[in-house]
């Protein structure tokens, strides 16, 4: 990437997943806003997809993170509405003949995101893109236009714990298979690619095994963040972001609270990082106004 800036760059912005993790992304949403920053672009995988699409559907950081802590306040509504979602029945777990875990990610979107968001991609307020994989096609597919719920269900279908989308003819599951931080393809002249890696890294040892579910979450969060560092060896972004959350399991969401506070340090970093990234262009425009 180039290092010449115009006087007014745009901000590209990738959000990675990373289970409850990605609630981090909130913070880092703030810090845009808090500076006055719009990204021009933002792609996500899995719950960047989430988070991605709920802010450029025009809802505020500070209201995000309002929503979610609200929302996942009450346990039992929660998982209430989970279970309004699950395609699987308890009575599969002795039969063979499915998951009695499983949930199809449509209807969890419909249940849990703000009403603010749109029914299609193309009525965002900000141009977006959901990353999924095509589960046969072995490769990255991005949603940019069509059906956002369906988009970003694909993107977040986990194998194992979120039914895979089928969309379009082809199937569909968690982006995070091929690309958990999605930044390529966003540079250009006068961009300034910004990344939010949530993927953690290794954390304290302990001899407490792991549920099947959070097993199965943690395999594949291990593997992205395999992928990210291999991705990170041949490119990096403009600016990386990596909050402090290698302690939270992808399943805690009811630690969201924790969770956003252990991002603040980033948060601060990175607002830092983007005052250094737009000051010449600030004081261009300064300097324009003079009379």
């Amino acid at each position: 990437m180039t290092s010449a800036r115009p006087s007014s760059p745009r901000i590209a912005l990738a959000l990675g997943g990373g289970g409850a993790r990605g609630l981090a992304h909130i913070a880092m949403l703030e810090a845009l806003d808090e500076l006055g920053l719009r990204p021009a672009a933002i792609a996500g995988t899995s719950i960047g997809a989430i988070v991605g699409a709920a802010y450029a559907s025009g809802v505020s950081g500070k209201d995000l993170r309002a929503y979610a802590l609200s929302r996942l306040r009450d346990r039992a509504q929660v998982m209430s509405r989970v279970l309004q979602a699950r395609v699987g029945k308890l009575t599969d777990l002795f039969s063979g003949l499915g998951n009695p875990v499983l949930v199809d990610g449509e209807k969890l979107l419909d249940l849990f995101w703000p009403e603010a968001v749109p029914d299609a991609i193309e009525d965002l307020a900000i141009p977006f893109q959901a990353v999924a994989t095509d589960y046969y096609g072995r490769v990255e597919h991005r949603f940019a236009s069509g059906p956002l719920v369906s988009a970003v269900a694909a993107s977040m279908a986990i194998p194992g714990l979120v039914r895979p989308v089928l969309a379009g003819g082809r199937v569909f599951i968690d982006g995070g298979a091929v690309n958990p931080l999605p930044f390529e393809g966003m540079d250009g002249p006068g961009t300034v690619v910004i990344a939010v890696d949530v993927t953690g890294g290794p954390v304290p040892d302990t001899k407490a095994a792991p549920e099947a579910s959070e097993a199965m979450l943690g395999a594949s969060q291990i593997m992205q963040g395999a992928i990210v560092a291999e991705k990170l060896k041949a490119r990096a972004p403009d600016i990386l972001v990596r909050p402090a959350v290698d302690g939270f399991r992808g399943l805690d969401f009811f630690r969201a609270k924790a969770i956003l506070l252990a991002a603040e340090p980033a948060k601060e970093q990175f607002k830092r990082d983007l005052d250094a990234a737009f000051a010449p262009a600030r004081v261009s425009a300064a300097r324009r106004k003079r009379p």
